[in-house]
């Protein structure tokens, strides 16, 4: 009886993952040279994820080996290879999420002059932005398509922490390594995660960014999980309460919208 109870609580909390330094490394170079504007040399990349430099040089064959990776023979530097592209259109095409959602998030940005963003939530750990519509509204957010953020952050953070049936320990280990420009106190939070579960909807408003609103709502499947997220992000000045609640609206019914789209997608 032990036994099985051992084993049943460890599928509950899933399965147990071994590091393997290798491919750790190799996905954060991949990660750093995703972020870099420039390429940059193995000097660069060695020193900025504290790698020995033969041990950054061996992945890095590797990674332009299998085309994930270039190198530029003239300049020695590394940058990403067209291989990634392949792996970025099959993600892309095994999802409809992007495609529904993106005339939502074009018209939702045009219509109330705020950027709008489509979120997958992967698993309790992440969430990355897979769609986005930018407004022409004076205020820049530094978001872009493949953008990860930890999945209890700002406003779909809440929905994460609302929706996502975390023990409680779990999610005050992981509220408390997160990065915020005013971060709120954790009881207040959690008074907000509540609220969140009652409303249908999340709203950080100046936490993650100073002067910034965020609102998101939860995309549902057809087994009542939350998958992904609508969002938008606009100055705070210019999103009043009612103003915000109108919006919040506005996102749920585009989120039910696309949760009927994408069963049928299913």
């Amino acid at each position: 009886m032990a036994l099985s109870a051992s084993k049943d609580s460890e599928v509950a909390a899933g399965p147990r993952v071994r590091p393997v330094p290798a491919v750790t490394r190799a996905i954060a170079i991949l990660r750093l040279l995703g972020r870099s504007e420039t390429p940059l040399t193995l000097k660069a990349i060695s020193q900025e994820l504290d790698m020995v430099t033969s041990t950054c040089l061996h992945i890095l064959r590797v990674l332009v080996e299998e085309g994930l990776v270039k190198i530029d023979a003239g300049t020695k530097r590394y940058g990403l290879g067209v291989g990634m592209l392949a792996l970025a259109r099959s993600v892309i095409e095994s999802s409809p999420f992007p495609v529904l959602v993106q005339p939502a998030l074009d018209r939702l940005s045009s219509a109330w002059g705020i950027t709008a963003i489509g979120v997958e939530v992967t698993g309790v750990d992440h969430m990355v932005v897979l769609a986005l519509s930018r407004s022409s509204a004076p205020f820049s957010l530094h978001v872009d398509v493949g953008s990860r953020f930890p999945a209890l952050l700002s406003a779909t953070g809440r929905l994460v922490a609302a929706f996502a049936d975390l023990p409680d320990a779990d999610i005050e280990r992981r509220f408390k390594a997160l990065r915020w420009d005013q971060p709120p106190d954790l009881e207040a939070w959690k008074k907000d995660v509540e609220t969140v579960r009652r409303k249908g909807f999340s709203i950080d408003r100046g936490n993650y960014i100073s002067g910034i609103a965020v609102i998101a709502v939860p995309v549902f499947d057809g087994r009542g999980r939350m998958t992904h997220s609508l969002v938008a992000a606009g100055v705070a000045d210019l999103l009043s309460g009612a103003k915000s609640a109108a919006l919040a609206k506005d996102l749920q019914a585009e989120a039910k919208a696309l949760s009927q789209l994408m069963a049928t997608k299913a």
